[in-house]
């Protein structure tokens, strides 16, 4: 194998954990650095590396990360812009942009773990990635939601104020049917959204386990 081969499928093998790295920062590390600093903008810095992150986790194929640089330039542009101007629209742009790019990325990955025939470190950290992935897709869903239906969700006194953060919580709560209470769905389209969302993290991880579980019984099986 030349050095440019073994470079590559290095690459290969790590451009999940990048991604799965950065999501986890998002995940794990700015709500602290949120409560001590009270800066919104590093709710953005950790989106704006998990772009950059998920652009790199496709970018295998020169057409993918061509178009996946198309819908997160967008993305990017409206996220920073709204700190120069609070015009309505530029909410439901975020929402919209934000919505495709990592509807892609998703697609994208799911793609290539679907065509795996064996189970590695690469096609694990790439189903994590899209399991927290459609969190943060749905988080977008409901901003867009909330932008034409006013009052969508009614928030407990202990998360009055913080809306914007509050809805990645409630997101992640959804996708895993915890169901906390402290946010509830108000409106039809808020309420269907969050009925969606407990299904599909429930058959995501029911049809991704049953595929990974296939695919390692048939490498067992090949072994023999």
């Amino acid at each position: 194998m030349t050095e440019q081969a073994a470079t590559a499928q290095n690459n290969r093998r790590t451009k999940f954990l990048f991604l799965l790295i950065s999501l986890l920062a998002l995940m794990v590390l700015e709500p602290f650095l949120f409560d001590r600093t009270g800066l919104l903008f590093l709710l953005d810095i950790f989106f704006s590396l998990i772009l950059f992150t998920s652009i790199y986790a496709v970018s295998e194929k020169r057409l993918d990360a061509v178009i996946a640089i198309l819908l997160g330039v967008p993305k990017l542009a409206t996220m920073w812009w709204l700190y120069f101007s609070t015009h309505s629209l530029l909410f439901l742009f975020d929402s919209i942009f934000g919505f495709i790019f990592l509807a892609y990325i998703i697609v994208l990955i799911l793609r290539h773990i679907f065509r795996q025939e064996d189970v590695t470190l690469e096609i694990i950290y790439g189903a994590i990635v899209v399991y927290i992935l459609i969190g943060l897709m749905w988080v977008f869903l409901y901003k867009f939601t909330g932008y034409f239906h006013p009052g969508s969700f009614f928030f407990s006194d202990a998360l009055a104020g913080e809306t914007r953060k509050a809805l990645y919580y409630y997101s992640f709560v959804t996708l895993t049917t915890l169901g906390y209470g402290d946010i509830s769905p108000v409106s039809g389209p808020a309420r269907s959204l969050a009925m969606l969302e407990a299904i599909v993290g429930q058959m995501y991880i029911a049809v991704l386990i049953a595929r990974l579980v296939g695919m390692h019984i048939s490498q067992g099986l090949l072994k023999k």
